[in-house]
């Protein structure tokens, strides 16, 4: 599957939650993660995506440990089951917990017509 795919599958999924998801150029800071989501609460990730074998250039790592120092949400997510794993997780922490729905934890709302 495609990144592009991948990100607007991504992009649905926060902006049906409620969330809002930019595609991010940080002029001069080669490497910063390319999209935020501003999720409801004021949750703010800064998210890398690739395909299921891309990988993250020696520039995008430091730059995300950097990140990740100063307690910055940032995600790394690789292929479309990490991008749902993601998307579930983030519909737990809105819930509670999120698990008592589906089989995996999301409600069936939300599941309709998502996979």
């Amino acid at each position: 599957m495609r990144e592009r795919d991948i990100e607007d599958w991504l992009r649905r999924r926060i902006e049906d939650m409620g969330g809002l998801a930019f595609k991010f150029t940080s002029t001069g800071n080669d490497g910063v993660p390319d999209r935020i989501a501003i999720l409801p609460g004021g949750r703010v990730w800064f998210i890398e995506l690739k395909t299921v074998s891309g990988r993250l250039s020696a520039l995008q790592g430091w730059q995300i440990e950097r990140m990740k120092k100063r307690s910055a949400r940032v995600a790394v997510i690789r292929g479309m089951d990490e991008a749902r794993s993601w998307w579930i997780e983030r519909l737990g922490e809105m819930a509670g917990n999120g698990r008592e729905a589906g089989a995996d934890g999301v409600p069936a709302a939300q599941l309709r017509g998502r996979r």
